[in-house]
């Protein structure tokens, strides 16, 4: 029984204490739920729903997975995951003893007026030991020290959850604009044969008196119009399959599967939850709290530099003039130096670094939550998006139809010499316009779903590679 207080002290002194201040997460500086009126949609929660399940398009699928290997972006992200990994474990080092082992001779011969016999003579000296050194982590400095590089490297960890989800979203974004503006070259191809087969009929018509020059000028436009259209989409496609390159770090394979047409029908549904499913879903702000556990974690540190720092080294061997006689018996040495280290006049250094790591602190809460409303300010545009696209397209496309009947009704009135050809000339711009307009507003539509989608955190599966915290 009289032994149990002196082990407990034992024990305290130790395990040491902890100054590291009390964590309290700070208040989600965002309203409770999203604006009304913005459209939540159905099905699972976009954390929930992997990149694999949310894109259907199965080439669009082939070219997340060569990204998410080749990529250099996602590449130097996990290295820097590997880098603070081995700074963290550099870190948790120090909380243990340090123990190295030394084998050593000296040789040397001392001239008679330096030798202590008067005479001279060559001395020799080896020595066998075994060293250890050990700081007593009394006020928990060293673990608030390696509790910040842990948490530094967590922060890192999310980092790469971030950069990953970046990733499907720019592969998704630029595939489809791929996609879409080769659409738009081939309807302007159709379009401008059309046109030039306008512009022969009027031209023909010129030359026999029941066209004028005017009309002819009218459809040459149409012509040079469509064909300034061709030479756009023409560079714009070229520029996508360099922006799709650069993000599969290789060429875009040759034998992708056939798709639809670039459509909401390509990606699957998903609902946005609640607003505080952020601190969850986003890596980005779980790397922010992470960092801000680090800085929390290092005011422990700079709270302990206050106080006494006990070392102890000690070491254990055999030493002898003989090599031969190196392990006999009496050829034993030991040391042992305990040290403490008492501040007692630093200039303001200490409270110095005691201030900085407490702004720090600060700098990290508020760097905490602007990713908190960043992050909300994104999801709420994301919903905005969602519920009035969908609108916006199925107005879009009923303006086709309306332009497809104009078309066929001018040229019906043209055929039957009610109306001149300028009017069938009007109606195939309108058409033209509306088309192109859809295809635009499709585009639109998908990317602020993707953008919706990677803003709750989507694009992101336990399945994918990264690295985890000891």
């Amino acid at each position: 029984m009289r032994l149990k207080p002196l082990t407990l002290a034992v024990a305290l002194v130790l395990g040491g204490c902890s100054l590291i201040p009390d964590y309290e997460r700070p208040e989600a500086p965002i309203a409770a739920a999203w604006p009304q009126g913005e459209a939540q949609g159905s099905g699972s929660s976009a954390a929930e729903l992997s990149w694999q399940a949310f894109f259907r398009d199965p080439a669009l699928r082939q070219l997340i997975g060569l990204a998410l290997d080749n990529n250099r972006d996602l590449r130097q992200a996990a290295l820097n995951v590997e880098a603070y990994r081995a700074l963290h474990r550099i870190q948790r080092s120090e909380l243990l003893p340090t123990i190295d082992a030394g084998v050593g001779g000296q040789r040397q011969r001392l001239p008679a007026d330096l030798s202590p016999t008067g005479e001279s003579g060559i001395q020799s000296q080896y020595q066998a030991s075994l060293g250890v050194a050990y700081e007593l982590d009394v006020f928990g400095r060293i673990r608030s020290l390696s509790r910040a590089a842990l948490e530094e490297y967590l922060a890192t960890a999310e980092a790469q959850r971030s950069v990953h989800i970046a990733l499907v979203g720019d592969v998704a974004t630029a595939y489809f604009s791929w996609r879409s503006n080769q659409t738009q070259l081939e309807l302007t191809e159709a379009t401008l044969e059309s046109y030039r087969k306008s512009l022969g009929l009027i031209t023909s018509s010129a030359e026999v008196g029941t066209a004028s020059e005017l009309d002819v000028r009218q459809a040459r436009t149409l012509v040079d119009q469509a064909r300034t259209q061709k030479a756009l989409f023409t560079r714009l496609i070229a520029e996508d399959g360099n922006a799709l390159r650069l993000l599969l770090g290789s060429d875009i394979p040759t034998d992708l599967p056939e798709s639809g047409k670039p459509d909401m029908a390509l990606l699957a549904e998903f609902s946005a939850g609640l607003p505080a499913d952020l601190l969850l879903r986003r890596p980005d702000i779980r790397a922010a709290e992470h960092r801000l556990l680090a800085a929390n974690a290092n005011i422990g540190a700079a709270r302990a530099a206050f106080f006494p720092s006990i070392s102890l080294t000690g070491a254990a061997g055999t030493a002898s003039s003989e090599l031969d006689g190196l392990f006999e018996g009496g050829s034993g040495l030991w040391s042992f130096a305990p040290r403490i280290n008492i501040p007692l006049f630093t200039a303001g250094r200490l409270k110095a670094n005691l201030d900085y790591a407490e702004v720090l602190k600060d700098i990290n809460v508020a760097q905490y939550e602007k990713s908190i409303q960043v992050a909300f300010r994104e999801v709420a545009d994301g919903l905005a998006a969602r519920g009035t696209f969908g609108e916006q397209v199925q107005a879009q496309s009923d303006l086709v139809d309306n332009n497809q009947a104009y078309y066929q009704l001018a040229r019906q009135r043209y055929d039957e010499g009610v109306d001149t050809y300028f009017t069938v000339l009007d109606a195939q711009r309108e058409l033209f316009a509306s088309q192109r307009q859809l295809l635009s507003d499709h585009l639109l539509q998908l990317n602020r779903e993707i953008q919706l989608y990677k803003a709750l955190g989507g694009g992101w599966s336990p399945s994918d590679t990264v690295a985890t915290a000891d």
